[in-house]
């Protein structure tokens, strides 16, 4: 038999509370070690026990139901229980005046077997019967992920990016889509939850019948199960990540270097600073890894010779930063930066701060959003910006798309193939040659299924609950063709992440921060300096502000120099330390 950590579960149920102790005595001698017994003394008390397991994800071998309860019979229990518990064997207890009652069960509800009351010795009139549906249970028995549990619709957005999150945070977790799959259908019928403003669940059980009445928007909502049986209902990724153990709030008052941004430059400055003895701290907004995380395969990265994933390297540079004594919080959002000599603040979006002698930016870029019509009202319903590692497996045999020219358009590609019937990559200019690596572009020319359609843009969208179609216009004749889709994955355009810091710090017109020598005019230091030395390589106009990676003006759109930039960042925090 397949062990899990939770035992499965024998339930008894009897009104007579001499009867249940002897049913319960009886089954833990001789299943005990292999099963939980759990007893109720009615069939309310058992509904509910039923509905706790199978929200925690249990799974139950076995009902042995006394027939005659008040309130409610035996036959009505377990015509109740098994829309939650469909696999688990049905015994009924009844008095020989039940016989014909217990004989119309085997056909209603699939009653396996009945047994007289009393059942004296069960060495004979007992454990022969249980053991054999017991024998029959376990072959087909497969036992239940333990882990968190997502149940959500496939077209749900916020479903989308919590799936997502989860994903990006390497936490493991079943999908359960309410109206597809079987197991998130007996969900949702077997409750409904309600969050009060503490953000704790109380669970409500409902009928089947009301479960089919539920409306849409309600299954739109989702809902994560974790294993201690606790529930939320439309989480927000914070409460998530307290609920799954990643530290959200900073341990030390005061850090000597502060680091925004978790992608690859942010770890790479993070590794090296907690390496090299400064008190690090890394914020990071939605998950480690950064863009380059959501990349299902890099080829072209130095020492490793077969590619890895984006998520592998988030993976093993948040390790490694960690095992070094880097502080990781995540997800916080950084909203401002002030200077407040000698120490600079950062402050979160919950209004707290941190103090550092010096901070690292290094919060990336974001995919620009298609501006046209339908597209932010079907983003996370078939449009997706980065998102193809998490996405990908739902559009086995379908149509798809991939709006960009640049490598990780070409990476999606490739990934995609293995699950969509057909890629078409969608692109401005005439090829690939002056955005995308000579590899990738070779890797996709050998795919059958992958099609580069030069010249095009998209200029508009359609869908009534997901995409469904997409409209294409040549460039620049302006002529329209309309392609069904099931999914664009868009990969356009970087947006630098730093409206966050206003006026702060000097950038240009397109939100990129400058540093160096580009804060200077004509040779004279940024308005407020107020220190004799040109600003480092990588120091922003603000002293004791550095930044790192794709966020930094003119810099290479590369994993391997934002990794470059970020250990390099470090170097010049000793040195900006060693002036104070």
């Amino acid at each position: 038999m397949a062990t899990t950590t939770n035992k499965p579960v024998i339930l008894a149920v009897d009104d007579d509370a001499p009867v249940l102790r002897a049913v319960e005595r009886d089954l833990r001698s001789r299943y005990g070690k292999e099963y939980r017994i759990v007893a109720a003394t009615s069939g309310a008390e058992a509904l509910e026990a039923v509905r706790q397991l199978t929200v925690r994800g249990g799974a139950i071998g076995l009902f042995v139901v006394d027939q005659r309860m008040p309130g409610m019979t035996g036959i009505e229990f377990l015509a109740q229980a098994i829309e939650l518990q469909p696999d688990a064997k049905r015994v009924l207890l009844t008095a020989y005046a039940d016989t014909d009652v217990a004989i119309k069960a085997i056909n209603s509800i699939r009653l396996d077997q009945y047994i007289l009351k009393p059942w004296d010795p069960p060495e004979e009139k007992l454990y022969p019967v249980l053991d054999d549906l017991l024998s029959d249970w376990v072959a087909d028995f497969r036992p239940p992920f333990e882990g968190l549990r997502l149940l959500a619709r496939r077209w749900s957005p916020r479903g989308h990016d919590i799936r997502d999150y989860l994903t990006r945070n390497q936490v493991p977790y079943a999908w359960l889509d309410p109206e597809a799959d079987e197991e998130g259908r007996r969900l949702a019928i077997s409750l409904m939850e309600t969050v009060d403003g503490q953000g704790t669940a109380a669970t409500v059980a409902v009928t089947a019948g009301e479960a089919q009445a539920t409306s849409p928007e309600e299954l739109a909502i989702p809902i994560i199960l974790f294993p201690d049986g606790s529930v939320l209902r439309d989480p927000t990724n914070l409460q998530i990540a307290e609920k799954v153990g990643l530290q959200v709030r900073a341990a030390l008052p005061f850090y000597d270097l502060a680091i925004v941004g978790g992608g690859p430059s942010g770890l790479a400055a993070a590794v090296y600073g907690a390496s090299e003895g400064l008190k690090t701290v890394l914020i990071e907004r939605e998950a480690p890894g950064g863009q380059a995380g959501t990349t299902s395969r890099i080829e072209n990265y130095l020492g490793f010779p077969a590619g890895l994933s984006g998520g592998d390297l988030a993976r093993r540079g948040l390790a490694q930063a960690r095992r070094l004594g880097a502080e990781i919080l995540s997800p916080l959002e950084v909203v401002g930066i002030r200077r407040d000599d000698p120490y600079r603040v950062v402050t979160l979006g919950d209004g707290s701060e941190i103090s550092c002698q010096a901070v690292v930016v290094a919060t990336g870029v974001s995919y620009r959003q298609l501006e046209i019509p339908n597209a932010a009202r079907l983003a996370g319903a078939g449009i997706y910006y980065g998102a193809a590692t998490t996405e990908a497996i739902l559009y086995r045999e379908l149509d798809v798309a991939v709006v960009g020219g640049g490598n990780s358009a070409g990476q999606a590609a490739v990934y995609l193939s293995r699950f969509a019937n057909n890629v078409k990559v969608l692109i401005r200019g005439p090829d690939l040659t002056a955005t995308m690596s000579q590899y990738l572009i070779e890797q996709m020319a050998a795919l059958p299924n992958v099609e580069v359609r030069p010249y095009v843009q998209v200029a508009g969208v359609d869908g009534e609950h997901q995409l469904e179609r997409a409209t294409l216009e040549t460039i620049p004749g302006g002529e329209r063709e309309e392609l069904e889709l099931a999914a664009l994955f868009v990969f356009i355009g970087q947006t630098p992440r730093t409206d966050w810091l206003e006026a702060a710090v000097m950038r240009d017109k397109a939100g990129f921060v400058l540093s160096g020598r580009e804060v200077l005019d004509e040779g004279k230091a940024p308005p407020g300096w107020g220190t004799d030395r040109e600003p480092f390589l990588l120091e922003a106009s603000v002293p004791g502000v550095f930044v790192a990676g794709d966020v930094r003006y003119r810099s290479v759109k590369r994993i391997a120099s934002a990794v470059g930039e970020g250990s390099m960042a470090v170097q010049f925090v000793h040195q900006y330390l060693a002036t104070l």
